[in-house]
């Protein structure tokens, strides 16, 4: 099929289409989501326990008619009835190889249109955070809709999170990156109040606003690092969304991404986070005594 391993490219409709028929002789097993960077992590807040609403727009096609009802099953508003438009709904194919690793093939489709009319005001007013994610640069539109967005937010003290992920980008830069580590959170701290940092197997760093934090892994037999980075995010804004220290959601976030790492597919259920939130309540009062 000629792809590359562990990266992530888009992809033409057609493509996306041979790949899928590729694949269906060759599948071990197979899961259907709806998935996207936000979506993982929206969701994650939601089946913690928070509340969150989406802004997307899918087709009104099969694979839209089931993102939107795997988004509502999952607790989160995206105001089901008028989000279906003309033209296909993205897709993702996430291929994971037995050593875990993961490669995504992207279609962009009727989410690109995604524009400043399709924003809901009253959510943004209403909320602790709004959460965007790199890729919606690549559309214009998106891009127009994302600056209105955080205007409304600024002027009703929303505040902003935002992930700057590009697997593309830590693949082919990782040896460069270790070696400017040190500079790049020194040059972070000159435009970013806080932020957080994940480093895989290594674990994560969080800065505060005024300490920076090194949160240590928690070790698991990886099965699929799909979601991981989504599940980190969501757990973290979770967490500070629930008055918690950074360092504290560096933790929580931390335990709930080993768990996802250790499970197939890009999420967990809402049972499970529900244990893993239990799991690390228990876990925090046994070490503060």
């Amino acid at each position: 099929m000629a792809v590359e391993k562990g990266t992530m490219i888009r992809v033409d409709e057609a493509r996306q289409i041979q790949l899928f028929d590729h694949l269906a002789d060759h599948l071990v097993c197979s899961k259907r989501t709806s998935g996207g960077s936000i979506a993982n992590a929206i969701t994650a807040i939601a089946q913690f326990g928070g509340k969150i609403f989406y802004a997307c727009k899918v087709g009104d096609d099969d694979n839209g008619r089931f993102y939107l009802h795997d988004l509502c099953a999952a607790g989160v508003d995206c105001q089901i009835e008028q989000r279906r438009n003309e033209g296909m709904t993205d897709t993702c194919l996430v291929m994971i190889t037995s050593d875990a690793e993961r490669t995504l093939n992207t279609f962009s489709g009727v989410n690109t249109t995604l524009s400043e009319h399709d924003i809901v005001p009253e959510a943004i007013i209403v909320s602790d955070y709004v959460y965007f994610a790199a890729y919606m640069v690549i559309s214009p539109s998106i891009r127009i809709a994302a600056i209105r967005v955080r205007e409304i937010a600024e002027q009703n003290g929303v505040r902003i999170a935002a992930s700057l992920s590009d697997s593309d980008v830590v693949l082919n830069f990782r040896d460069d990156l270790h070696e400017m580590f040190e500079t790049a959170i020194s040059s972070l701290k000159t435009f970013a109040r806080t932020f957080a940092i994940t480093l895989g197997a290594e674990g994560a760093l969080v800065y505060d606003g005024t300490q920076l934090h090194i949160i240590a892994p928690y070790k698991v037999e990886a099965v699929d690092t799909n979601g991981a980075g989504d599940m980190f995010a969501g757990a973290f804004l979770f967490a500070i969304t629930q008055g918690k220290d950074f360092l504290t959601a560096g933790k929580l976030a931390n335990f709930a991404a080993a768990a996802v790492v250790s499970n197939y597919g890009s999420r967990l259920t809402a049972t499970k986070q529900q244990q893993i939130l239990a799991l690390w309540k228990n876990i925090e009062q046994n070490f503060s005594c």
